[in-house]
């Protein structure tokens, strides 16, 4: 399985969301459908970086494509599981 790995940075806020989902998208529509998406050095994420990754497990969904989250921080963790979203992505 085709997979990309992306390391997301210690903002994951709007401009930083913005890049992921550009990147993301594209290579989704070049064929890769499995995205490790790394938080190791994540220390915050807000809306924006949320929504981005819910669109992109959306169009995931659409296409037969997968996202597993690894490596949350107690903080970012805490985001999902505020927001249910830990019902919603692999978390490992």
């Amino acid at each position: 399985m085709n997979a990309q790995i992306y390391m997301v940075p210690s903002q994951f806020s709007v401009e930083e969301a913005s890049k992921f989902r550009d990147i993301t998208y594209s290579q989704l529509a070049e064929g890769i459908k499995l995205f490790e998406i790394d938080f190791s050095h994540c220390a915050f994420i807000d809306s924006t970086g949320l929504g981005v990754l819910v669109g992109l497990y959306k169009r995931c969904q659409e296409v037969g494509a997968q996202i597993v989250l690894k490596h949350l921080n107690k903080d970012v963790e805490r985001v999902f599981k505020m927001t249910r979203l830990d019902h919603v992505f692999t978390i490992h």
